[in-house]
């Protein structure tokens, strides 16, 4: 008797299905069953599909791929459905791939069920339609946690916390490879030290995780026996730890196996088509988030290595002197961008901690276009010219037209790719095209001995001094373009002095723009913290400047937080000698205003206004700011010279006293305007008059000073206080 006959008479059928053309064989048995005349029958994937049910159809597709990939059988049950869509019969389906490369043929058996008799229990059915939505919501929360995750560490927390429907596992191991041996990357439910004699097993062991990884293809072990069966040599190693059933489950990402994963069950588990789905999927996923947390440790430590080489140390090696800094990346990618800062000891200055703090050193502070690597190559080279150009003994304005014509000549020699033939630039560049990048910079002169900071800027936020009581100022200064735009571009340079006990902060524009602020909204934000800050440590001092845009411990922060920000930043304090209780120091503030800067008028107001930011009288302060506006205008359009502006706030015997100056380099005195005459000069002198409580001008060797004092009235609290 042939085969085919016995299968017949049994109600079973055989089928073959060709994944690489679509076509389903069929003998009689299998047509029948189908619905189809008792004949071998060729049909296509299509026909075949509309003779099942489609929930079924779904079920069993999902039971195919996970017997492909794992090499076992496919099992399920079948509901056969006639042209009008109506059931007419149950059957079951076991079928084996066969894998040819990347197509398979599918070759299995079909069986009628019979259908249970009213009042009888019928065959179990593992597939319900709450299990099923169970399933996927589990799936779906432990997709979204995986893809959260950031870190090894964080994958394996994630894992260790899923709990999978109807057969959660006790206990949890991942394994990895190294070149030949099989690691432990973490494990969970066993005892630290439990994973000693499996970490550098070799993958020739006679061990589930290592027959994994060779051959890419699942272990289910549903009990002791046949855990025992399969894998004699190292069971005693599993026997002590008293699981039933163990899953080894490899990890797959793009086509290559990266290790294996365990899970291991203190009940008996059967690992029916819908459990093996299950597990299937989660080790897909957590291979993914594995392979994600690899390349971003591995980011991260380029990145820092890349940090330590291009920032400094600023050791305790000068004498008098606090120095703080702080450099954040930003989020995503290789965490490494274009900004900088730097201390450069120049020539003169001391050396190993000898002069008794005598000496003159430089601060620089500077962004390079983009976030990229190529943002980081020119941010050291850059860093290195500076380097150079100071210490050949050049002056600041020097320095940076030497700095901004080598970035020039860089930018002139770049044709617009990268090393590997690709546009430069990259994502987040900010250079259109992967262009010529730009450079803005804030250089210092810092002359440690009387306290002189000559500075030029090139584009860069200006600095900011807060003074030993607390009040800061933004310190406006003269600036040209960014470094690299122009090969010819002069940078004027500012003086202003940091008393001891002062702190002085330069920044780029993350520290101020991070958060949806602008350079106005975000300085005010930094102002604030500047002046809550109670004591002389810098260190502490930079890190809530920091931690107050990017939360706490942001300054080495990894993880979803990294990714949230928003540019680089990077942070520079410095403070003459730590303050100490010397609050009778006075407040000043000292700016010129030159002929063809009529604009920064406007800044000798505001600078008048943050020195008095806490003075009580808002008529008086009033008074000042537009005494100020008139003496600086009355220079800038009576003479041909600049306008010195110095203004202090001091304690005298009655108060706290305001003295503004405004010098001039021109003889000519002023004169107050009479009543009758028709020139519109001398009326600053008449404001005054009525404003000021003294005032006067006084003539010196070269040009005059013109100035005015007003006093806080009785009971103000101030530094006399």
């Amino acid at each position: 008797m042939r085969t085919e006959d016995v299968l017949a008479a049994i109600a079973t059928g055989l089928w073959r299905w060709d994944n690489a053309s679509g076509i389903v064989s069929l003998d009689a048995e299998a047509a029948r069953l189908l619905g189809l005349p008792a004949e071998p029958v060729r049909l296509s994937e299509a026909a075949v599909r509309s003779r099942f049910h489609p929930v079924d159809w779904n079920e069993i597709d999902g039971v195919v791929s996970l017997a492909v990939a794992e090499g076992t059988l496919a099992e399920a049950r079948l509901r056969i459905m006639d042209e009008q869509g109506r059931v007419i019969r149950t059957v079951r389906s076991r079928s084996k791939p066969l894998i040819e490369g990347s197509d398979y043929q599918l070759v299995g058996t079909l069986q009628e069920v019979a259908e249970p008799q009213p009042g009888t229990a019928g065959p179990h059915t593992p597939i319900t339609g709450d299990w099923r939505r169970s399933r996927e919501a589990f799936l779906l929360d432990a997709g979204r946690a995986l893809a959260e995750a950031r870190s090894t560490a964080e994958v394996l927390r994630v894992a260790a916390s899923l709990s999978m429907p109807g057969f959660s596992p006790d206990g949890l191991a991942v394994f990895g490879m190294s070149g030949d041996r099989l690691t432990v990357i973490g494990h969970h439910g066993q005892q630290d030290g439990d994973e000693g004699p499996f970490t550098s097993m070799s993958l020739d062991t006679d061990y589930p995780a290592a027959e994994v990884v060779r051959t890419g293809r699942a272990i289910y072990l549903p009990s002791p026996e046949e855990y025992r069966r399969r894998f004699p040599t190292t069971w005693p190693l599993a026997e002590p730890f008293e699981r039933q059933s163990w899953a080894f489950v490899p990890l797959v990402v793009a086509g290559r196996t990266m290790g294996a994963w365990m899970a291991a069950f203190k009940h008996p588990a059967t690992f029916t088509p819908d459990e093996r789905s299950v597990l299937t999927t989660v080790a897909r996923m957590l291979a993914q988030a594995l392979a994600r947390a690899g390349v971003a440790e591995s980011e991260r430590e380029l990145s820092l290595g890349l940090q330590r080489t291009m920032m400094p140390v600023l050791g305790p090696g000068i004498p008098g002197i606090q120095v703080a800094a702080r450099y954040v990346p930003t989020g995503g990618g290789l965490q490494v961008g274009g900004d900088w800062y730097d201390l450069i000891r120049l020539p003169g200055g001391t050396e190993g901690g000898t002069g008794g703090g005598a000496g003159r050193i430089a601060l620089v502070i500077g962004d390079v276009q983009g976030h990229d690597v190529r943002a980081a190559a020119l941010m050291g080279q850059l860093r290195i010219a500076l380097r150079a150009y100071a210490s050949e003994g050049h002056r600041p304005d020097a320095v940076l037209s030497r700095a901004s014509r080598f970035l020039y000549g860089v930018n002139d020699g770049y044709d617009g790719y990268d090393g590997d033939g690709r546009p430069g630039g990259g994502p987040g560049a900010g250079a259109p095209g992967g262009g010529p990048r730009f450079a803005t910079c804030l250089y210092l002169e810092v002359d440690l001995e009387t306290g002189t900071v000559d500075i030029a800027r090139a584009g860069h936020p200006d600095p900011a001094v807060r003074m030993v009581d607390g009040t800061v100022l933004l310190r406006p200064t003269a600036g040209g373009l960014p470094l690299g735009i122009d090969a010819d571009t002069d940078y004027p340079t500012t003086r202003l002095t940091l008393d001891p006990g002062e702190t002085l902060m330069i920044c780029t524009d993350g520290l101020l723009e991070t958060g949806g602020h602008d350079l106005d909204s975000g300085w005010e934000r930094v102002r604030r913290l500047l002046e809550a800050h109670r004591g002389d440590d810098l260190e502490e001092l930079a890190d809530t400047l920091v931690e107050a845009v990017h939360g706490p411990g942001s300054h080495h922060t990894t993880g979803p937080l990294a990714d949230r920000r928003e540019d680089d930043i990077a942070v520079l304090l410095l403070s003459l000698r730590p303050a100490t209780a010397v609050r009778e120091t006075p407040r000043r503030t000292l700016m010129t205003i030159a002929q063809a800067e009529p604009e920064r008028i406007a800044e000798a107001r505001e600078q008048v206004r943050q020195l008095l930011h806490d003075w009580t009288d808002e008529d008086q302060l009033d008074s000042a700011v537009l005494m100020v506006s008139e003496m600086v205008t009355n220079v800038l359009v009576h003479t041909d010279g600049d306008a010195l502006l110095t203004a202090e706030v001091a304690c005298g015997a009655k108060g706290r006293r305001l003295r503004v100056e405004v010098s001039d380099a021109s003889d000519e005195l002023p004169h107050k305007r009479h009543p009758g005459e028709m020139a519109s000069s001398g009326r600053g002198l008449v404001l005054m008059e009525m404003l000021a409580e003294t005032w006067g001008v006084a003539p010196r060797g070269e040009g005059k000073t013109i100035w005015f004092e007003l006093t806080e009235p009785p009971g103000a609290e101030g530094c006399c206080s």
